[in-house]
């Protein structure tokens, strides 16, 4: 890589991006893995591409529509699923077909040229406007602190739901908190790898992570930390090789999360001989 390159903005937004993201997606992406909502959390990205459309319609910055649609849909499909029975799959489902739709028909009544939709599909870490960092570490702020003020009913509705219901936590609030985090951290993630992509970079890392520790607390560190790792040598890799960044960063996560589930495989072949 060119020594000089951080002499250039738009690559140190970049990085900042990347360590910033990877604070909430470490966090966030454990509570996906061990309570088992990835799924949850591709519909609410794509939901979000509903706010998309809306920022380019009303002229803003289209994050600040992505952040209403993506905490509507998460509570919308907590309530659907706790409170009317509606099966999580159907309510995921019918959002993320919902939030896509809409998105595409705003774009559509937005006046002028349609926007080049590419860098919120598949995420453009490199366009990354210095505004959009502030955003990212407030955003970090909040989940940061809602984590440190509930962790606890966290932990309980993660690991055993109905014994932390019995103990008096209110699961069905502290489960549409969660899933609130989750919509925070798709909008985070919108800008690194876009919404297509989102679900990948939410859940790989913590998934290997997962393997090398056996506490909670050690397993959002390690995933903060393969986050950066990923995001900044896909970075790198993107930058050196002028491919999508947000693409690149995924197949770097894919590659070493099989490799290491390849690994204990072996490992564990050779234990049972």
């Amino acid at each position: 890589m060119n020594g000089n390159i951080f002499a250039f903005e738009f690559f140190r937004n970049a990085v900042l991006a990347s360590l910033l993201a990877s604070i909430a997606c470490g966090i966030v992406g454990s509570y996906v893995v061990v309570k088992k909502i990835g799924f949850i959390s591709g519909g609410i990205a794509h939901t979000a591409f509903g706010g998309i459309g809306l920022g380019y319609y009303l002229g803003i910055n289209p994050l600040f529509g992505v952040i209403p649609f993506s905490l509507g849909a998460a509570i919308a499909i907590g309530l659907l699923g706790r409170k009317a029975k509606v099966a999580e799959d159907t309510a995921i489902a019918a959002f993320w077909a919902v939030g896509m739709a809409v998105g595409v028909i705003l774009i559509g009544l937005t006046p002028g040229y349609a926007p080049n939709l590419f860098s919120y599909l598949f995420g453009n870490i490199l366009t990354v406007p210095t505004g959009d960092l502030w955003m990212i570490a407030m955003l970090d702020l909040v989940i940061a602190g809602v984590t440190w003020m509930f962790g606890k009913e966290f932990l309980a509705i993660s690991f055993d739901e109905e014994y932390a219901e019995v103990s008096g936590v209110k699961t069905t609030l502290f489960y549409l908190l969660l899933l609130c985090l989750i919509a925070l951290t798709v909008v985070i993630l919108v800008r690194i790898v876009g919404i297509v992509l989102v679900i990948a970079l939410l859940t790989i890392p913590a998934a290997i992570a997962r393997v090398f520790s056996r506490s909670l607390g050690g397993m959002m560190l390690l995933a903060t930390l393969f986050s950066a790792f990923f995001s900044l040598a896909g970075l790198w890799i993107s930058y050196e090789l002028d491919v999508a960044s947000g693409a690149t960063i995924i197949i770097l996560a894919g590659a070493a999360f099989l490799m290491v589930h390849a690994g204990r495989l072996i490992i564990s072949s050779r234990q049972a001989r």
